[in-house]
């Protein structure tokens, strides 16, 4: 397999929901094996990064621990996921004017891949598209993806004039490439959306320890 150079690649971790289903509160601050599942995430796709913001809205203060920038949603209303890519895009233009990659995680996917960011490069070169994004067992995740920030006035537009809210949906304008990892003996893209799935989380990490026990390559 020919080995590629990943470019820079500024890392953001999505954590604008609303955590309803888990009964409110910030999601990315419960504890899983003794650590915030936003320690988890961040311990995942720093080094795979030249650097990684934080999306949320509200009080920055609360999210003082983790030592990252935070970055708020840059339109207004509940406009989901896209919106804090879009925040993440302007702010890498605004900031970092040398990286033209955002690679984009939610904040409650504790077991990431530590070959996220090369793999997704890789795939998206080969395909020649500015798009790329994790699936597993067929099933793709949208949040889990590789962004170009020259798409940055397309998504405003999307967003602002067209009300577009699905990521699927606007994706699907400009080709995406699709990497495939294993879903056994666990889901790396395993979510934590609910008080169920934090007790299932426990007990993978009981039985796998650090999680890193999956195939690297599909």
């Amino acid at each position: 397999m020919n080995r590629t150079v990943t470019p820079p690649t500024l890392g953001v971790i999505l954590a604008g929901g609303q955590s309803r289903r888990m009964g409110g509160g910030d999601k990315p601050c419960r504890l899983l094996g003794g650590r915030t599942l936003l320690d988890h995430v961040i311990a995942r796709l720093k080094p795979q990064c030249a650097e990684v913001i934080l999306n949320a809205n509200g009080d920055k203060a609360r999210f003082a621990d983790a030592r990252l920038v935070v970055v708020p949603d840059s339109v207004s209303g509940s406009a989901g996921p896209l919106a804090g890519i879009l925040a993440a895009l302007d702010w890498a233009a605004d900031n970092r004017p040398t990286v033209e990659w955002i690679a984009s995680v939610a904040a409650d996917s504790p077991f990431l891949p530590r070959d996220f960011v090369s793999r997704l490069h890789a795939s998206r070169i080969i395909a020649r598209t500015p798009l790329a994004c994790a699936r597993t067992a067929e099933r793709t995740h949208p949040v889990n993806g590789l962004w170009s920030v020259r798409l940055r006035y397309d998504l405003r537009y999307a967003l602002c004039e067209e009300n577009t809210r699905k990521i699927d949906r606007w994706t699907a304008r400009y080709g995406i490439a699709t990497v495939d990892w294993p879903s056994n003996p666990l889901d790396p893209f395993f979510n934590i959306n609910t008080p169920e799935d934090l007790a299932e989380a426990e007990r993978l990490i009981e039985r796998h320890g650090s999680a890193d026990c999956y195939s690297r390559s599909a």
